[in-house]
C-alpha cells in the first residue's frame, strides 16, 4: 500500500469522525516519516507542559534550580480544573520543584504547571527552546489562561454552546475571538515541531541527558491514557505521551518504544466540528489514524480495520 493511499485513508477516517487534523509519525533511528499537514500550527493546550518540563529540567541540570526546593502553593487557584490535581486542594501545600514537575507533566496539573511558570516564565521557556534549536513551538502564556474560555463562563449545562463558538468563529488564517484558540496569541506548535521535540528527548544531543531521561519518565507515567494509548500499549511496547485538550481541540504527542528496539514518535493534533465535550469516538479515530501511519512506516501495511 502506497504512502499516499495510507494518508488518503487517514484523512477519510478523520472526516467521517467530524475531525480535521495534523499527524506525523517518525522512525527515531532512520528518520523516515509519514504524515499530513505537518507544518500547520495548532493551539498547544496542555502539550506546552512538555517544553516547560524541558526548560525546568535544563535549569536543574545547570545547577540553577534545586529540584528539592519547596514551593508554597495557595489553595483556590482553579487553573483549567480537572478531576485531579492541586486545583482541588482546599489548604496550602508545600511541594518540591521535582514533584511539581511530576504533577504538571504526568497528571497535567495546571496549578503545578503555573507554579513552575513562576520560576521559568513563558519567555524563558521559549528562549530555552531556541537555545536547544527546537523550532516551531511558541510559548506565550501560562496554563492558567486556558481556564478563561467561554466553557468556564457558560457552565457545564451550556458547554455545547462554547464548543459551537469554538468551531464556528475561526478565521481562514486560524485567528479566533477566543484568545486560547488564536494561533497569533496562544501557545502553539505543529505536528512536526512536537515530533522534533520528542526526537530531541528520545535521542538527546542538545538536551542534557538527565533532563531527557526525567521528561521521558514523566511522559511514561502519563495518567491520561484514553486517547492514543489503547492502540500503542502492549506487552511488547511502551507508550509515553502527553495529551492536550481545549474546547474542540484534542491532541496527543508521544513515543512508542517496541521491544525490538525500534521507536516511533507520534504527534496527533485535531479539531472537532462536533459541538460536544465528550467524544470517545473521536479519540478512538485519532488512535486508528495514528496507528495506521505507524503501521505503514513499520511494516508497509494498513491495519486490519482499514
Amino acid at each position: 500500500m502506497s504512502a499516499s493511499a495510507v494518508v488518503r485513508n487517514a484523512r477519510d477516517l478523520l472526516d467521517e469522525a467530524g475531525l480535521r487534523g495534523a499527524f506525523l509519525v517518525r522512525d527515531l533511528d532512520t528518520g523516515e516519516e509519514i504524515g499530513f499537514d505537518t507544518d500547520t500550527p495548532y493551539p498547544a493546550a496542555s502539550l506546552v507542559k512538555v517544553p516547560l518540563a524541558v526548560a525546568v529540567g535544563e535549569r536543574v541540570a545547570r545547577g540553577e534550580l534545586d529540584p528539592a526546593m519547596p514551593l508554597d502553593v495557595a489553595p483556590g487557584r482553579i487553573t483549567a480544573p480537572g478531576p485531579t490535581g492541586l486545583s482541588r486542594f482546599r489548604h496550602p501545600a508545600r511541594i518540591a520543584v521535582d514533584d511539581l514537575l511530576y504533577l504538571s507533566t504526568a497528571i497535567s496539573d495546571g496549578v503545578a504547571a503555573d507554579a513552575l511558570f513562576d520560576l521559568v516564565p513563558p519567555a524563558a521557556v521559549a528562549a530555552e527552546l531556541r537555545r536547544l534549536r527546537i523550532d516551531g513551538i511558541t510559548v506565550r502564556t501560562r496554563v492558567g489562561d486556558l481556564a478563561d474560555t467561554p466553557a468556564e463562563r457558560l457552565g457545564p449545562d451550556d458547554v455545547h454552546l462554547a464548543h459551537s463558538l469554538a468551531i464556528a468563529a475561526a478565521t481562514p488564517g486560524q485567528g479566533h475571538p477566543v484568545a486560547q484558540l488564536d494561533v497569533t496569541r496562544a501557545n502553539t506548535g505543529s505536528a512536526r515541531a512536537f515530533v522534533d521535540l520528542l526526537h530531541a528527548l528520545w535521542r538527546p544531543s542538545t538536551i542534557h541527558q538527565d533532563t531527557a531521561a526525567r521528561v521521558r519518565a514523566l511522559m511514561g507515567d502519563n495518567l491520561h491514557r484514553q486517547r492514543l494509548a489503547p492502540d500503542f500499549t502492549s506487552d511488547a511496547s511502551r507508550w509515553s505521551s502527553k495529551t492536550g485538550t481545549l474546547l474542540h481541540l484534542r491532541h496527543e504527542m508521544g513515543v512508542v518504544d517496541h521491544a525490538d528496539g525500534r521507536s516511533y514518535a507520534v504527534a496527533a493534533l485535531t479539531a472537532s466540528r462536533v459541538p460536544a465535550a465528550a467524544q470517545p469516538g473521536s479519540e478512538a479515530t485519532m488512535a486508528q489514524v495514528a496507528r495506521s501511519l505507524h503501521d505503514h512506516l513499520r511494516t508497509g501495511t494498513l491495519p486490519w480495520w482499514s
